[in-house]
C-alpha cells in the first residue's frame, strides 16, 4: 500500500510459486489474493528452480488468470530444465501479459528465459501485440552488443540471432534453400537482423559455390571452367587443414586472388618471434619482426605483447599503419586452435581461427600449418587483408 501511495508501480514477484502451489495450492493464491489488495498491479508466477515443464506452468497459470479476472499476470522462467523459453509461451498461451527474462538468457545456473528467442516468438509466431519488438530486425545486433558488453562469446547457434541459424551446407541443401528459402528457415532472416549463409567446405558442389560467390558479392561465372579449377583447389586446402565455414573473408579472399579480382595491398617479406625472459621480471615476452612490403617500400617493424600472436597483430599492423590508417581500427575477438588428427601429436596439422572486428563488421579468418605460429600468421594477414579489401569496396560505392 504504501508503494502504491507513493505513487509507484507494484508488480509482485512470487517466488517459488509453482512449487508453492503444487504443494499447497490455498496458501499459494492467498499469496497473491494479498498482493492484490494491497495495490500489486502485476502478479508474476516463479518457477523459481527452472523445474516445471510445460503442461505444468500452463495448466497453474490458467488457473490464476481465472481466480482473477482482470488481474494483469506474469510468468518469471529459469531454463534449468532446457524449456525456459516454452514454459514462458506457454504461460503467454495460458493468460499472462508479462514475461520476464533476459537477454540471451543471461542468468543464474542455466540462465534465465531467453527473451532474444521469446520476443520473436511471441511477434512473428503467436502474433501477440507488445511494448517491446517494434524494432526486431535490430535483435541480432542487440543480441551481440550485449555480448560484447558482458565480454561473452556469442553463442553461434542461438536461435533466431546466432551466425549458424540460417546456415546452409551441401550441395543439394543449399540448392533448394536458395530456389524456397522456407524448405530450410523457419522465418525471414532479415526479420530479426540475421542473414542467409552458405557454408563452403569439401561438400560444396558448384552450385554452392556460386550461392556463396552472390552472397559475398562477387560476379562469377557458372559455367566457367575456372570454377571446377577453384573447387579442385578448395578441396586440396581443405585435405591441408583449411576449413572456411567459420572463415568467410579467408573465402572471399581466396576467390578473389584466384579470380584476379584484386592486386594485395601489402607483401610478407619474412617474419620471426622470439619467445624470452628478461631478466628484470619474470613474466615471459614474445617479440615479433616482420618485413612488409606496401606500395613499393619495406617496413621493417618489431613488436612485444605476452603472446606470439598479439605481437605479430601490432608488428603487422604498425608495418600497415602508415599506408593504411583504418587498420587501426581492427581487434582481434577471438582466437581458437584445432589440432587435426595426426599419428603424431607434436608434429600435428594446425588449424587457426581468428575472428575480427572493426567496430562495424565482424569477419573470420583462417590458417593451417604443422607449424602454430606460421597459421596464425597466415590468418592474421586475412584478416588484415580483409580489412582493407573491404574498406576499398565501401568506398568504391
Amino acid at each position: 500500500c504504501y508503494l502504491k501511495e507513493a505513487g509507484r508501480e507494484v508488480i509482485y514477484d512470487a517466488e517459488h510459486f509453482f512449487d508453492g502451489y503444487l504443494d499447497d495450492s490455498d496458501y499459494a493464491m492467498s499469496t497473491l489474493e494479498a498482493a492484490i489488495n494491497g495495490g500489486a498491479e502485476f502478479v508474476v508466477l516463479c518457477d523459481t528452480n527452472g523445474g516445471k515443464l510445460v503442461s505444468e506452468i500452463e495448466e497453474i497459470t490458467a488457473k490464476v488468470v481465472s481466480r482473477f479476472p482482470g488481474v494483469p499476470v506474469g510468468v518469471h522462467c529459469h531454463n534449468d530444465s532446457g524449456v525456459g523459453v516454452a514454459v514462458s509461451l506457454a504461460g503467454v498461451d495460458a493468460g499472462a501479459t508479462m514475461v520476464q527474462g533476459t537477454m540471451n538468457g543471461y542468468g543464474e545456473r542455466n540462465g534465465n528465459a531467453n527473451l532474444t528467442s521469446i520476443i520473436p516468438n511471441l511477434v512473428l509466431k503467436m502474433h501477440r501485440k507488445m511494448y517491446c519488438g517494434q524494432n526486431l530486425e535490430e535483435l541480432r545486433d542487440l543480441s551481440l552488443y550485449i555480448d560484447d558488453l558482458a565480454n561473452v562469446r556469442s553463442d553461434n547457434r542461438a536461435p533466431f540471432v546466432g551466425s549458424s541459424s540460417f546456415a546452409h551446407k551441401g550441395g543439394v541443401h543449399a540448392n533448394a534453400a536458395l530456389k524456397v528459402a522456407r524448405s530450410y528457415e523457419h522465418i525471414q532472416p532479415e526479420s530479426v537482423g540475421n542473414r542467409q549463409r552458405i557454408l563452403i567446405s569439401d561438400m560444396s558442389g558448384r552450385s554452392s559455390l556460386m550461392m556463396k560467390a552472390k552472397e559475398l558479392g562477387m560476379e562469377v561465372d557458372e559455367k566457367s571452367s575456372q570454377m571446377k579449377d577453384f573447387l579442385d583447389q578448395l578441396k586440396e586446402l581443405e585435405h591441408k587443414g583449411y576449413e572456411y565455414e567459420a572463415a568467410d573473408a579467408s573465402f572471399k579472399l581466396l576467390l578473389s586472388n584466384f579470380l584476379n579480382h584484386h592486386s594485395p595491398f601489402f607483401v610478407l617479406h619474412g617474419f620471426r618471434v622470439i619467445e624470452g625472459r628478461r631478466d628484470d621480471h619474470q613474466a615471459v615476452v614474445s617479440e615479433a619482426t616482420v618485413k612488409v612490403e606496401v606500395n613499393g617500400k619495406i617496413h621493417h617493424c618489431v613488436a612485444e605483447s605476452t603472446g606470439p600472436v598479439s605481437a605479430l597483430y601490432k608488428a603487422i599492423r604498425a608495418a600497415l599503419a602508415g599506408d593504411y590508417p583504418a587498420i587501426r581500427e581492427v581487434e582481434l575477438r577471438d582466437f581458437k586452435v584445432r589440432i587435426l588428427e595426426s599419428e603424431s601429436g607434436v608434429d600435428a596439422q594446425t588449424r587457426v581461427f581468428i575472428e575480427s572486428s572493426d567496430g562495424k563488421d565482424i569477419w573470420g579468418t583462417v590458417g593451417a600449418s604443422d607449424n602454430i605460429v606460421a597459421a596464425s600468421l597466415e590468418a592474421l594477414l586475412d584478416a588484415a587483408e580483409y580489412k582493407l579489401l573491404k574498406d576499398e569496396k565501401s568506398r568504391q560505392v
